[in-house]
């Protein structure tokens, strides 16, 4: 089982790797932004288990793009925006084929989660992991409008710009509806919170 969600670290020249050597390239590529492509396709999934193999789906789709490009539009890509938008359309592509298809689970599975290193006790370990259930099960059912810009801004760190280009709508449209999904988010996250103490 591989892990991708291990801390990304930013390479010096990835760009200029992969136009020099699309192999070697590729592998600091994929060692640089997995985490970054992990956490975005878990958030967008819901905490699916299929979260695997949408990242080895989008960096497959990646490598079979990039051996088509010059060196010179290798050397000028925007990696972590360019795999995002791919990962992104993995994702689209899976959840129209579940719609077709569809599979009897159902629900999030925050057990695949990474947990968070701190030491608190088992009370505020216990309280934290029922917060991030709850954030968790609300993003999934946020509609996509608003889940797309929240994960990408928030979780993947892009700026407005950056996913308003991968989105390609106006930014003031992302900035909506981040706004209009955090809003969401909060929202459920307080109903779930007074259902579970009542």
């Amino acid at each position: 089982m591989v892990f991708w969600w291990v801390m990304d670290e930013m390479p010096l020249q990835v760009t200029e790797l992969l136009a020099a050597d699309l192999d070697r390239g590729f592998a600091e590529l994929v060692r640089s932004h997995g985490g970054v492509v992990y956490a975005v396709l878990l958030r967008l999934s819901g905490g699916s288990r299929d979260v695997e193999d949408l990242v080895q789906d989008t960096f497959l789709r990646a490598y079979t793009a990039l051996r088509g490009y010059t060196p010179e539009r290798r050397a000028a890509l925007q990696p972590r925006a360019w795999l995002l938008a791919i990962g992104t359309n993995v994702w689209r592509n899976h959840v129209r084929t579940l719609t077709r298809r569809p599979v009897a689970e159902s629900g999030v599975d925050v057990a695949e989660l990474p947990l968070v290193d701190g030491g608190p006790g088992p009370e505020q370990s216990a309280e934290h992991v029922m917060e991030r259930e709850r954030l968790v099960a609300a993003l999934a059912e946020l509609p996509e409008h608003y889940r797309v810009p929240v994960v990408l801004r928030h979780i993947a760190e892009l700026s407005y710009v950056e996913v308003a280009g991968l989105l390609e709508c106006p930014v003031g449209t992302v900035k909506a509806q981040v706004s209009r999904g955090l809003v969401a988010l909060r929202g459920m996250s307080r109903l779930a919170q007074e259902e579970a103490i009542g």
